[in-house]
């Protein structure tokens, strides 16, 4: 059984965690949120799940290389900034950075990419996701996850590639263009729709998350694999061999 650390352990995710690690029979090593000693929790765990905020990132990088365990990092809202400081950490430490720790979106993820490759450019791709009233980050790390993995099925980058927030009169659709929509209301813990669009025909890949727990399980399977692995950045794929 492992010994996990959670950062972020008050938040939704960092409960949903220990909850299944009691369910499963894994050791919580400890938990910590902000202004918490990352570098304690460390030298107590086996491997640190990180579902905190962009912000706390680079400590929690410098705690895992200092305790030389692995790090599943879950918190969205990244940047390049971010992604640079992760790719520097993967090598001295086994890292697993994700948008989204659900199975099941790993999965779509693929699915998504095959098809994007398979149907090429003139199929148009809009990504609609909605979350609860409290989310701060606009679109969902699960939705450019998505949006990545439809952007590499094309051969182009997401970032040069991405509308949002249309409004007004003249936002016609730019050929090629991966589009998003985020919806915010209630208590909806996640759900995101890939709509490839033809001429008279439309392919939509769906997943709804029911309840957080799906990436509570999904985060301790990865921090499972993860444990023995070599420095190294990896990802949900990677976990189911895709």
């Amino acid at each position: 059984m492992a010994r996990i650390g959670i950062i972020g352990s008050a938040g939704r995710m960092g409960k949903a965690i220990a909850e299944v690690l009691a369910d499963t029979g894994h050791d919580l090593g400890g938990g910590v949120d902000a202004g918490g000693d990352v570098a304690s929790l460390a030298d107590k765990s086996e491997v640190l799940v990180d579902f905190s905020a962009p912000g706390a990132l680079q400590g929690n990088l410098h705690a895992a290389i200092g305790a030389g365990i692995p790090l599943v990092i879950g918190t969205t809202g990244l940047g390049e900034s971010h992604h640079t400081a992760i790719n520097n950490a993967a090598r001295a430490v086994p890292i697993l950075q994700t948008g989204n720790t659900s199975l099941g979106v790993t999965l779509l993820a693929h699915l998504v990419r095959e098809a994007a490759s398979k149907l090429g450019p003139d199929w148009d791709i809009e990504i609609v996701e909605m979350h609860h009233r409290h989310k701060v980050d606009a679109p969902s790390g699960t939705a450019l996850l998505l949006g990545e993995a439809a952007a590499q099925g094309r051969g182009i980058e997401l970032a040069d590639n991405t509308e949002s927030g249309r409004d007004g009169h003249t936002v016609e659709r730019a050929e090629g263009a991966i589009g998003f929509a985020a919806l915010r209301g209630g208590t909806v813990a996640g759900e995101h729709s890939v709509i490839l669009a033809g001429e008279q025909e439309r392919l939509t890949f769906s997943h709804s998350a029911e309840n957080r727990l799906i990436f509570a399980r999904g985060a301790v399977k990865a921090a499972e694999w993860l444990i023995g692995k070599q420095a190294g950045r990896y990802a949900m794929a990677d976990v189911l061999g895709l």
